[in-house]
């Protein structure tokens, strides 16, 4: 299990304790949760600008002393509530991956990554609404100086959702989850919990094969 740590961004205050409690609390079930020990979690600053309280976690998927994937996730809450929220707190994240060529050239890529974002929050039973983001597919071909270097794709997903079950636990384990798919390592939860209104997303996803190990 994985220990959680982070950055605050409090407004109108300069410590923890300044936050109201519901913010609070939801820092410390982030601290509860049980995460899977390829996630390598280190401090990140929280932004200051999206919501009044902030609160943010990076971290790396590492197998074998190889990095094989990133992220980062940060805990937004605002008080009075944002409309495009339908709430008051947000979750927002980005998980990045190098892939394998075969997984890369994959048409349906986009969709796919989406729906591990989908599978993970729902294995997890993490409640949540106005979900939404983008997932990019960027190639790298290498040239002059660097052409001995070998092609390269990698996948970013960048999301954000409102949690409506006041389990920040399972939305930070869903995402912990998401970063490892990424990386090529199967689910945690291999089996889906039902969720109320949750999207059906068709069967079973296919995983991309774990990436080989980078030459020195």
């Amino acid at each position: 299990m994985a220990a959680v740590g982070g950055h605050p961004a409090h407004g109108g205050g300069t410590g923890k304790e300044s936050a109201p409690i519901e913010f609070r609390d939801a820092v410390e079930a982030l601290a509860g949760a049980r995460l899977r020990p390829e996630l390598v979690l280190s401090p990140t600053p929280a932004p200051r600008r999206l919501a009044p309280f902030a609160y943010a976690i990076g971290a790396t998927v590492e197998v074998d002393g190889e990095e094989l994937a990133d992220g980062r996730l940060v805990l937004l809450h605002d008080p009075a509530g944002q409309e495009p929220w339908h709430g008051d707190f947000r979750v927002v994240t980005m998980a990045r991956a190098e892939l394998e060529p075969e997984m890369a050239g994959d048409p349906m890529l986009t969709e796919v990554g989406w729906a591990w974002l989908m599978d993970a929050l729902q294995a997890h039973g993490a409640g949540y609404t106005a979900p939404g983001g983008t997932v990019t597919r960027c190639a790298s071909q290498y040239f002059g100086a660097l052409a001995d270097r070998p092609s390269s794709t990698e996948i970013e997903l960048r999301a954000s959702w409102t949690p409506s079950d006041g389990r920040f636990e399972r939305h930070l384990a869903a995402w912990g989850d998401l970063l490892c798919i990424c990386a090529g390592l199967p689910p945690a939860v291999p089996t889906p919990l039902p969720l109320p209104d949750a999207p059906s997303l068709g069967g079973v996803v296919p995983m991309p094969a774990r990436r080989r190990p980078r030459p020195h």
